[in-house]
This record gives structure tokens, sequence and C-alpha cells, in this order.
């Protein structure tokens, strides 16, 4: 194994690859397919921002001591798409770490710096094979196959690599949110698991019995499938993507929208606060007293609003359409 301080590797992760023992230490607990409950969950918890913004005014107030090293560092964040403006590239970049941070609970960035031309690029790095031991990152590499298309394939061996922690940028799921997400996880892949399982409950038909009576009863199948998946869902709040039930009224559904917006919410502040530390932190480079700090502005909903939505409907002062208006349109 190759130990040495350099820049990361960008190396694409295989699952048919067939990894060493020490390689799956690190590899092998990916998850590469989200379940049916848990990716439409992952969806829209993520959705942080329904649309656009229409209104034309900034949804984010930056205060910082230096505009220059603003503009230079979010100047270069690569997002997904080509945002025009530091408000839109604020936006993209909590958009791009919620999505990332819901499903595998960490997001890392790494500023690259051509010398040459002059210039920096803040790109998102996997947090596979990254690890955290005694203040510093490391990214472990597997062996792995690089092709050419000029000379016979190159075999390189297993790396690790000491990464510059003047330029990582590293993002955590808050921890409160995190044990909520696993247990309503756990519950979502048991449900998963056994959501079209109902046929193994026939009887099998046999020589002696060819037309067997079938005593299962379907509709409590789909009740206990329905109660367990409101129960692990209560505290986050989230729909289920169901709005056609009899069984749940429109105050539940206005109640249930408001808790999920809220913890979409706490996770976007949340997401602010760890990008005004991280920006302050690699700033330094730059100028050695850089600081920076980034909060949304009115133009986004807020904790404080909802909360005395909750109350306003709780003593019935409002109506569902307005609950509604405020959590699609906002």
């Amino acid at each position: 194994m190759r130990v040495f301080k350099a820049e990361p590797s960008y190396w694409q992760y295989n699952p048919d690859n067939q990894l060493g023992l020490i390689d799956r230490l690190f590899f092998n607990r990916i998850r590469q397919k989200a379940d049916f409950h848990r990716r439409m969950f992952d969806e829209d918890f993520a959705r942080l921002f329904r649309s656009k913004n229409r209104r034309g005014g900034n949804l984010f107030e930056i205060v910082t001591n230096d505009d220059r090293v603003v503009q230079k560092l979010l100047g270069n964040v690569k997002t997904r798409h080509a945002p025009r403006s530091v408000d839109e590239t604020v936006r993209e970049l909590v958009s791009e770490i919620a999505q990332t941070l819901i499903r595998l609970g960490k997001a890392y960035y790494f500023l690259h710096e051509d010398n040459d031309q002059e210039e920096i690029h803040i790109v998102p790095l996997s947090s596979v094979g990254i690890m955290r031991l005694f203040g510093r990152h490391f990214q472990c590499v597997p062996k792995r196959n690089e092709r050419h298309w000029d000379r016979e394939n190159e075999e390189l061996p297993r790396e690790l690599r000491i990464l510059d922690e003047t330029k990582v940028m590293r993002f955590d799921m808050p921890t409160s949110m995190k044990r909520v997400l696993a247990a309503q996880n756990r519950t979502l892949g048991v449900l998963d698991k056994f959501q079209f399982r109902a046929a193994d409950f026939h009887r099998q038909a046999t020589y002696e019995d060819p037309n067997p009576t079938n005593h299962f009863d379907f509709r409590v199948w789909n009740d206990i499938q329905e109660r367990a998946l409101y129960r692990a869902t209560r505290i986050t709040g989230w729909s289920c993507r169901k709005f056609d039930s009899t069984k749940r009224s429109d105050f539940f559904d206005c109640h249930r929208m408001i808790r999920f917006r809220r913890n979409q919410i706490l996770l976007r502040d949340d997401i602010l606060k760890q990008l005004g530390c991280e920006f302050s932190r690699i700033g330094k480079s730059y100028r050695a007293d850089f600081s920076i700090e980034i909060s949304g502005t009115n133009e986004l909903p807020s904790i404080a609003h909802l909360n005395k939505l909750a109350a306003r409907l709780i003593a019935e002062n409002v109506g569902f359409n307005e609950v509604l208006n405020y959590y699609y349109e906002r």
C-alpha cells in the first residue's frame, strides 16, 4: 500500500469488481440502490426548495468581511447546473449537499488550485473510502485497473492518500436527525422487503386439495403495513405520497405537512451554518481573518412562521387552504 500526501482520487466504484478483504472493510457498506419507500422519502425530503425563485429577491443573506474572497470561493463551485449568481450557487449547493447527506450521512467537497491559470475549483468528492483520524482526512483507494487506449491496461496498487485539511470541506447530518432517519429507515426497509410477499401466504394446491381455502385476510395485511408506515414516519412528518386515504383527515395531513417542512428547514439551516463554517475555514488561506455567515432571508419559509401556523391550526384559526398554499408555494 502506498501512503502519501496528494489530492483525492476520483475513481469510479464498480460493485462488480472483486474487492479484497481490506478493501471490503471500506467499500462493502455502500448502498447502491434504495428500496421503494426509501427512494421516495429521499427524493421528497431533499426537495428543500419547492421551485425556482420567482419573486426576484435574494434567498440568502451573506455577511462577510471580504467580498473578494467570497466571490473567489463561491464563484468557482462546481454544481450540476450552471448558476449565474452567488445566490443561485448557494441554492444549488445546499440542494446537492442535502441529497448526499440524506443518502450517505456525509458530504465532501475539495478545493483544487490551478496554479498555471491562477484559478480554483471547488468540486464534490465522494465520501466512499474517506475517513477522519487524528484530525486528518484520509482517502483509501483500492486496487484498480486503469485503462489506456494507446497502451496496455495498468494495474494500480492500493493507496492511502493524506488529504490537505485546508482544502477539504466536510458536511455532516445533524445527530438528532440522523437518529430519527435511522429509526424510520429500518421500518421502511422491512416494509419494502415484505411489501409484495402477500402471495406467500396462499396455500399451495395439492393433488388431494386442488382448490384450498385461503383464510388469509389481505385487508388486515394492508392495514398493518399502512399503520406501520404512518408510525415510522410520525416524527419526520412524511406523507408517504398518500393523500387519498379514507383513514386520514385534512387536519391530519396539514399537521404532517407542517412537521415535514419544519424538519426540512432544520436541515437547510444546519447546512447553511456548516457552509459558513467551512468556507470561513478554507478562506483563511486567502485572508487570515476571513469569515462568512450564510442565512436564509424572509423569502424562504421559516421555523417561526411554521410554529405560528401550527398554533393557529390547533386553535382552528386557519383554513386548510392556507396551510396547503404555504406548503406548496414556499
